[in-house]
């Protein structure tokens, strides 16, 4: 906190200050070595009352008496003040974790991002862009810190015990992110996690590539292995270096508006039971049909324009915000 800083520099500064100008009297009225100069003015400001080094002439005591008077009344300050500070500390500490409890308890249909090291942040930030809810857990109080500053939910705690994630709305929440330091601590997250709540969409990564069965058998819907897709991008920038270029643009893109999305066509639309020609996506709203999810999981690549999209499939497009974001009303709700 800014202000406590300040209060805290602004204390030592005064403290320092008095006992440098108490030191430099001293060896300059009384002619004092500059270690019992020192130790006069420590002794003087604290209020010791031990006795004085050596003689003072009246001079000197003079000047004591300027060095009691204004030494004292710094010190008094400075112990007021770093009262204060404890105490809002404190208070900041207990009214923020209340703050941040009742942020969570509000959350639902959130993600669980569990872990906040170089695989958790990039997640983090990718649910930050696309304006998701989510709450980071971590047990490093330094990453918890960092999240915070970047405007993200965290709190410190142990994402492996239940009654954490209990305190995360792990019940009401849509998806998790596994992205602990071992394939361990992964799995037995993800067992955790979905005992709790057997509907949780889990994402998890893993390091080795024996891990990866072992998850998906724990109920991990994705299981991915970051050093392993490293390296199959970087051999495939060199093999197929405009191949690796358009995927970059796909997922990243070349812009703030354009992105890929998936789209559900809900029972309520009017055009579930229509076909893509009907509702001709790419003339009226610009965008490109990369494929369709049917709701029995089988996913269709460049889908002809006859082909029927029902109630429960995902349509995934990509284009521009605008676009995006009239197709949603579109197989979301009932026509205008």
């Amino acid at each position: 906190m800014p202000h406590l800083r300040r209060r805290l520099i602004l204390i030592t500064i005064a403290i320092v200050a008095t006992l440098a100008f108490g030191t430099i009297g001293f060896v300059v009225i009384e002619h004092y070595p500059l270690f019992d100069a020192f130790y006069m003015t420590l002794i003087t400001v604290t209020t010791v009352g031990y006795s004085e080094i050596l003689p003072l002439s009246l001079a000197g005591r003079i000047f004591n008496s300027f060095v009691i008077f204004f030494g004292v009344t710094v010190m008094l300050l400075a112990v007021g003040a770093m009262t204060q500070t404890v105490i809002e500390l404190e208070l900041n500490q207990y009214f923020g974790k209340r703050r941040v409890k009742g942020m969570i308890d509000r959350l639902e249909n959130h993600f669980i991002v569990c872990g906040f090291g170089r695989v958790g942040r990039g997640a983090a930030e990718e649910l930050s862009q696309a304006q998701e809810m989510f709450v980071v857990i971590d047990h490093s109080e330094e990453r918890v810190e960092r999240a915070m500053n970047a405007g993200m939910l965290a709190v410190v705690g142990d994402a492996t015990r239940d009654d954490v994630l209990i305190e995360m709305g792990i019940q009401k929440a849509k998806g998790l992110i596994a992205t602990l330091a071992s394939d361990a601590d992964n799995l037995f997250l993800i067992l955790s996690a979905k005992s709790i709540n057997a509907l949780l969409q889990l994402s998890a990564r893993v390091d080795e590539e024996t891990s990866e069965e072992k998850m998906r058998r724990a109920g991990a819907n994705f299981v991915l292995a970051p050093y392993k897709s490293t390296g199959h991008r970087m051999a495939q920038a060199l093999i197929k270096p405009h191949v690796q270029q358009f995927m970059d643009f796909s997922s990243a893109g070349v812009g703030p508006n354009v992105s890929i999305e998936q789209v559900s066509v809900s029972t309520r639309s009017s055009f579930a039971g229509r076909t893509l020609a009907d509702v001709d996506i790419q003339k009226k709203l610009g965008l490109i049909v990369l494929g369709v999810r049917k709701a029995d999981g089988s996913i269709l690549f460049n889908p002809v324009a006859n082909l029927a999209i029902a109630a429960g499939d995902h349509v995934i497009v990509m284009g521009e915000s605008d676009g995006l974001r009239k197709l949603e009303k579109m197989l979301t709700g009932p026509l205008a």
